[in-house]
């Protein structure tokens, strides 16, 4: 059985600025004899994962049915209206669904505007918010005095807190000391009850999202939580060439003005652009590398949906679905900064090459020295280079030769001379359906 589905590919982009940093500007690091630009991972899974999300949501592809998670700070938002379409009064369901989270564990912001949301972004089942409006509905008789007595405790100490903050303090203690009183009379806020914090705990679960169980998510505000280690790997894709970043100069028309000027309506307006500025543009060919832990995603799988009694040929159906579904997102998905300005999504990756291995292969140091452009086309020179490590890592590791996938004309033409020499072992593939390889991974026991 090869446990690893690996993943690498060549994608050009031209004039395109698809992440950036705190500054706005396209990212760069370096590696090897050169800097390079990059693509973060978080980028490129957040494009992968809402591809594979919205291909599903639309009736097409492998996961179409399946059920995905999602990722936002809005669950008590979600919560509440959830609850006033159970009959609840708006006001008590949104201070009841924000305290049920914060008996879980989840804290909120401090602010005006984040005091409802969570402070971190919880990835969650798209359920979560209905299941766990269902569960706080069935326990309205005994929840609705818990929330009074939570609510009179928070008074209290609301009020402990000002009384000790307007009192002056002896000498040697700190700001953050609290007062002596404070201590003393502090209320303790009761914890929720044991039956609904066992239900949301289930609400919250990851239970069949295939999204969850392919990115994983981590919460570690909720000590009892269920944790997914993703099964997909994915490196930060990097220029093959050095650094090519080009600061644009822009400037935009003034509507307004522009007419009157065409016109005549004001000889007094100062000539010149409504705006101008600068934004970083990147072109180049850009190595990435995904893998698949086959087995992981099994065994998340079987745990996740035991509560939903999914047999083992369900649970492989599934998996199955994922690993086509995944390599479709890698081939399609482009993270869409810009999209409007720079048509990024419309890319298509230079070359895929898939092939499945017992551990991961990361093909990156094929391109620790930069490619030379000045030499021909960077993703003729990466394509051959590629293949070439390839080959080797054939020889050496015994693994299986994989299979090849191109979108371009001129790569199809070096494909067809490399058969000939005998130097692609890979088969072709004619769609990313097709680059599925090796054989299936069987259920993990249970």
């Amino acid at each position: 059985m090869d446990r690893y589905l690996n993943i690498q590919t060549l994608t050009t982009y031209c004039g395109v600025l698809l992440v950036r940093d705190a500054n706005g500007q396209a990212k760069e690091m370096p590696y090897g004899d050169a800097l390079r630009t990059t693509i973060t991972p978080q980028c490129l899974r957040r494009a992968q994962r809402t591809y594979l999300r919205e291909q599903a949501n639309a009736g097409k592809g492998p996961l179409a049915g399946y059920a995905f998670g999602t990722r936002t700070r809005e669950w008590a938002r979600r919560i509440t209206t959830e609850l006033t379409g159970r009959g609840w009064d708006e006001g008590l369901a949104a201070v009841l669904a924000k305290e049920a989270l914060i008996g879980l564990g989840i804290n909120f912001g401090t602010k005006d505007a984040s005091a409802d949301l969570t402070k971190v972004l919880i990835f969650a089942h798209d359920n979560a918010a209905r299941d766990s409006a269902t569960a706080l509905d069935e326990h309205r008789a005994e929840l609705e005095p818990w929330l009074a007595d939570v609510i009179a405790a928070r008074t209290r100490n609301a009020d402990v807190k000002k009384k000790a903050k307007g009192k002056k303090r002896t000498t040697g203690e700190t700001d953050t000391e609290p007062a002596p009183e404070a201590e003393a009379v502090e209320s303790k806020v009761p914890p929720l009850p044991a039956k609904v914090r066992k239900a949301l705990l289930a609400a919250f679960s990851p239970a069949d999202a295939l999204d969850i169980a392919l990115y994983g998510r981590f919460l570690a505000e909720i000590a009892d939580a269920a944790n997914i280690d993703g099964a997909v790997q994915t490196l930060s894709s990097v220029s093959v060439a050095p650094s090519a970043v080009v600061d644009d100069f822009y400037s935009s028309a003034d509507d307004a003005k522009l007419h009157r000027r065409a016109h005549a309506l004001d000889v007094f307006d100062a000539p010149g652009a409504g705006m101008t500025g600068y934004q970083s543009l990147v072109s180049g060919t850009f190595f990435g590398h995904n893998a698949l832990d086959r087995v992981k995603l099994r065994r998340t799988l079987t745990a996740t949906t035991r509560p939903l009694n999914w047999t083992a040929d369900r649970i492989e159906a599934a998996a199955q679905a994922a690993e086509a579904a995944f390599i479709d997102a890698v081939c399609h998905a482009v993270p869409d900064a810009k999209r409007n300005t720079t048509a990024a999504p419309g890319t298509l990756p230079k070359l895929v090459l898939t092939f499945t291995s017992n551990r991961p292969h990361n093909y990156v140091s094929a391109f620790e020295s930069a490619i030379d452009e000045t030499r021909g086309a960077a993703s003729l020179q990466a394509t051959r280079r590629l293949l070439a490590h390839h080959n080797m890592i054939i020889r050496k590791c015994g693994i299986d030769a994989g299979r090849v996938m191109t979108y371009d004309l001129a790569i199809t033409d070096l494909l067809a001379e490399l058969r000939t020499q005998g130097q692609l072992p890979a088969a072709e593939a004619d769609t990313p359906g097709d680059l599925i390889t090796g054989p299936r991974a069987p259920e993990p026991a249970v």
